[in-house]
C-alpha cells in the first residue's frame, strides 16, 4: 500500500528514534493517529517544547533546561572527582544507582572518525581545560566497551596525564551472577585484565 505524503514523512520521522526501522514506525505512526488525537497532540506539544526549551548544562554538558545543572547546582556533590560518559541516558543510569556523589562531563559521543566526530566535535577541549585546571582530582571514563569508546578512553588518557591527575576506568568483565559458561571470550578476557588481588 502506497501511504500518503503525510504519512510517509511521519513514518521516516518516527525512524531517527533509536531502534526503530521501517516497521515499528508505521505501527507507531498507526497507533498515533488512530488513537486518542488529543493525547497525539499533546505528545507534539511537548516534544516541540523539548526542543526548544532543553539545552546542556555550561559546566557538564547534561541536558538540562537550566544553564547549570541541578547536579553541577547541588553543593554537596565532590567537585573533585568527575565522571565522563557518553550521554545524559547514561548519568541518570549511574544517579539512579545512588552511589556516585561527583560530578560528570557528557561528551555527546565517541571519537569516530567515519561518523565525522573528532575531538572538537564532542567537547574533549573543554574537559581537557577542565582536567588540568587542577581542581579534579580523578577522571573516571564510564565507556561502553567498544572500539570507539575505548580509543576515546586512550586519547583522553593521552591527553590529561598529569601528576597530580588521577584516570580510572569502570571495571569490566564477569557480571554479578553470571554463569562462565555463557560468557563470551571478550568479556572473559576483560575479566582475566581487570582480576584483583584478594590477599
Amino acid at each position: 500500500m502506497k501511504f500518503s505524503p503525510l504519512l510517509s514523512d511521519l513514518i521516516k520521522s518516527l525512524q531517527i528514534l533509536p531502534g526503530v526501522g521501517p516497521k515499528t514506525a508505521k505501527r507507531m505512526a498507526m497507533s498515533l493517529l488512530a488513537g486518542n488525537h488529543a493525547e497525539a497532540k499533546n505528545l507534539a506539544i511537548n516534544l516541540s517544547k523539548a526542543i526548544d526549551l532543553i539545552g546542556v548544562c555550561n559546566n557538564c554538558r547534561v541536558l538540562s533546561e537550566d544553564e547549570i545543572c541541578s547536579i553541577c547546582n547541588d553543593s554537596n556533590r565532590d567537585r573533585t572527582q568527575v565522571c565522563v560518559v557518553e550521554n545524559t541516558s547514561q548519568v541518570v543510569q549511574i544517579e539512579e544507582l545512588g552511589g556516585f556523589k561527583g560530578i560528570y562531563f557528557v561528551l555527546g559521543g565517541y571519537l569516530s572518525p567515519i561518523d565525522g566526530r573528532g575531538p572538537n566535535e564532542i567537547g574533549l577541549s573543554e574537559l581537557y581545560s577542565k582536567a588540568l585546571s587542577g581542581e579534579i582530582k580523578e577522571l573516571i571514563l564510564a565507556f561502553n566497551s567498544s572500539l570507539e569508546g575505548e580509543a576515546t578512553a586512550q586519547y583522553i588518557l593521552e591527553k590529561c596525564s598529569s601528576n597530580s591527575l588521577n584516570i580510572t576506568k569502570l571495571a569490566q568483565g564477569v557480571p554479578l551472577g553470571g554463569d562462565l559458561n555463557y560468557v563470551d571470550s571478550n568479556t572473559l578476557r576483560h575479566a582475566f585484565d581487570s582480576r584483583q588481588k584478594l590477599i
